[in-house]
């Protein structure tokens, strides 16, 4: 999971333009087309800014279809992301700014566009009985109730369907030992494992790199926006990308897809 910052200082000085745009504009903004406090209306859509396309997953299952995502995936190291004024545009006319805890600038992008979005935390976590709770939370806010409801449906059809797959992978039929990042023990659970150890998000000591080898683990699930290279070489255990943050099309249930193709071709399956 990448820790991201975004400088400041340049969205302090783009802000002063944007606010001379807005300023002129006559149409009212979201906020003011709507009534403060507690959930929408299921007929009004939000318009909602995020972060990463991570949340941004999390946004469209709950229902959200008007979403911007600030930084691209394409930027592979998001401190280095200058905020362009189209972005502050964008915050400024959302009704929702979502952003998770590792995230700290999110609420400063919004106090530079000077909107009056909510911000709201999102728990960026791929286990699915975390993804659900959040889908619930952001479909109550939204308004979107119904369609969240109807996401968690299909999920919960696919996520049974890609546990049978990768548990029928299985070598020998018994389950995997695997060690994890912190960050994806969600994919050790898709594999039917519980994890013999795990580690990070900061780099593996010796202390730990003894500790976890001893265990004799077949698979290692890396993170692979967190990756220090080979995690426990010599140990022989495979060692699994897993990749956490969706694509631009910002459909979550590719990341499950693809990590059970990683977890079934490390276990042999074709």
């Amino acid at each position: 999971m990448a820790r991201t910052r975004v400088r400041i200082t340049s969205l302090l000085a783009l802000s002063a333009a944007l606010f001379l745009t807005t300023a002129c504009g006559n149409d009212p903004s979201p906020q003011d087309r709507k009534s403060e406090g507690g959930p929408r209306p299921q007929a009004e859509k939000p318009v909602v800014v995020v972060t990463t396309t991570w949340e941004g997953a999390f946004a469209k299952a709950a229902g959200a279809e008007d979403v911007k995502v600030i930084v691209p995936q394409s930027v592979h190291h998001a401190p280095d992301y200058d905020p362009k004024p189209s972005d502050l545009a964008a915050v400024a006319k959302a009704d929702f700014v979502l952003y998770a805890p590792f995230e700290p600038y999110a609420a400063k992008i919004k106090e530079a566009a000077g909107s009056k979005a909510k911000l709201v935390e999102v728990a960026l976590d791929n286990d699915p009985d975390k993804v659900k709770a959040e889908v619930d939370k952001l479909g109550a806010l939204f308004g979107t109730a119904d369609a969240a409801a109807q996401w968690k449906t299909g999920f919960d059809t696919e996520y049974a369907k890609l546990n049978q797959e990768v548990q029928a992978a299985w070598p020998g039929g018994r389950s995997p030992s695997v060690v994890a990042q912190v960050f994806t023990a969600w994919s050790a659970k898709l594999a039917g494992a519980t994890p013999v150890g795990t580690y990070g998000p900061e780099a593996v000591t010796p202390a730990q790199l003894a500790e976890l080898s001893a265990k004799k683990p077949e698979l290692v699930l890396d993170n692979a926006h967190m990756s220090t290279g080979t995690v426990l070489p010599d140990s022989g255990a495979k060692q699994v990308k897993i990749v956490n943050y969706p694509g631009e099309d910002l459909e979550l249930l590719t990341v499950y897809r693809n990590a059970a193709a990683e977890l079934k071709k490390a276990m042999g399956a074709s």
